[in-house]
């Protein structure tokens, strides 16, 4: 019998227009970790809190970027309205970080780490972060990603200074492989991209459903430049599964075409996207993707938090990852107060103060009002309570679960909350 797991505490549900939150430098004995105090390299502050971002504008994840750019730039408009940190107002500094088909965001960081920047918010690609963790947490600056979800990062040697909003993907593989078996899929079809990220998340989903008492039938494991996916589509076509797993990226708008005209539609087969792929923007025929389900980490913001964000970007249709921005912009910002200093390694040992124990609250000004009455605060953020472990990662977190309509838009139907 297939029995899912049903130790998820379930959030209410909010009505369909709720916001969708909606994804080796050497160690040594005297590097920091999250809490600590000693610097990884000879990073000073100066006074002026500085943060660059490094998020998609270009490439496979370019998805995300606008409202994870929006996240950060409403976040440091708040914190500059209300003082700014350490009295001055916070520079922030944009830049790409394409993805792993080119260099783009090593020379963003060459830039950033030019520019002196004390933190940077990104990347939103696991493997992306991957290739210039060493180069960030090397020049003993702080590293902040508002989506990484890759395991990896959980055990990486970052010297303290890497810490990420978003949980890792053991969370969202046993949400996700949940929901499938509780749909009543038995026989299970996975497209993977082949990366980090996507790898990684099979191995949960696939730990989930097997778990349950579920089957997978297939895992097609793909190159996400390739030109054709036919072969992959194929595979999965062979098996005949209940349900089909989309883990990638933007290319799996080349990927739908081909289920369809293999007759893996969604009134035949189940659709699932991750939150590397759930979006409003897909332009295929209506109905398309209608009942096509979807997991994206993060609680329910509300619709105030999104108006403030469309203030920012009018643009934006989709909010994936723009309250982890916002949050991780934030923890920085009073990390920095509470260090009474703008220094990477000052700001890393503060990190997880910031995030726990204490009066809660919930933006910037609020908690900045509570540090200057010598009030110990919590800051819990709009993805989540936010609340580090000893290993820079949420010690909890929430994945929503949403679902396509006939107009290819997807909207909320349920949260489900664990520990990490």
């Amino acid at each position: 019998m297939i029995r899912p797991n049903l130790a998820w505490r379930s959030v209410a549900v909010l009505s369909a227009a709720a916001l969708a939150l909606t994804a080796c430098a050497d160690d040594s004995e005297d590097t920091p970790t999250p809490g600590g105090s000693s610097a990884a390299a000879a990073a000073v502050g100066d006074g002026t809190l500085k943060i660059g971002s490094l998020l998609p504008q270009t490439g496979s994840l370019a998805i995300l970027g606008p409202p994870e750019i929006a996240g950060v730039n409403l976040a440091i408009s708040e914190i500059n309205a209300a003082g700014g940190v350490l009295g001055k107002p916070v520079v922030v500094s944009h830049t790409d970080s394409g993805d792993t088909s080119t260099d783009i965001a090593t020379q963003s960081v060459n830039k950033l780490l030019a520019e002196g920047v004390d933190a940077i918010v990104g990347a939103a690609s696991s493997s992306v972060s991957l290739s210039v963790i060493d180069k960030i947490t090397g020049a003993g600056v702080v590293q902040f990603s508002p989506a990484n979800t890759s395991d990896e990062f959980t055990t990486y040697a970052d010297k303290g200074l890497y810490f990420r909003t978003a949980p890792p993907d053991q969370l969202q593989g046993r949400v996700l492989g949940d929901l499938i078996i509780q749909d009543g899929n038995a026989k299970v079809g996975l497209l993977v991209m082949q990366d980090s990220y996507g790898t990684g998340l099979a191995k949960s989903t696939r730990a989930a459903v097997e778990g349950a008492g579920g089957q997978i039938a297939a895992e097609a494991v793909y190159d996400p430049k390739a030109a054709d996916f036919s072969a992959e589509v194929d595979q999965i076509k062979t098996a005949n599964p209940d349900a089909i797993v989309l883990i990638g990226f933007d290319e799996v708008s080349k990927i739908i075409p081909k289920l369809v005209e293999a007759g893996l539609t969604t009134d035949k087969k189940k659709w699932y996207f991750v939150d590397g792929n759930l979006s409003n923007k897909y332009t295929f025929p209506a109905g398309t993707l209608k009942g096509a389900k979807g997991t994206l980490p993060g609680a329910a913001a509300g619709k105030d938090f999104e108006e403030k964000m469309k203030k920012i970007d009018p643009s934006l249709v989709d909010f994936s990852y723009g309250p982890e921005s916002y949050d991780a912009t934030n923890l920085i910002a009073l990390a920095a107060e509470l260090a009474k200093s703008d220094a990477p390694a000052a700001i890393a040992a503060n990190l997880k103060a910031a995030s726990e124990g204490g009066t809660k609250c919930k933006d910037f000004a609020s908690c900045l009002t509570l540090i200057k009455a010598g009030t110990d605060f919590d800051y819990d953020g709009v993805s989540g309570p936010v609340s580090f472990n000893a290993a820079g990662d949420p010690s909890e977190a929430t994945i929503g679960i949403y679902q396509y309509g006939d107009d290819n838009k997807y909207t909320n139907v349920d949260y489900k909350s664990g520990k990490i």
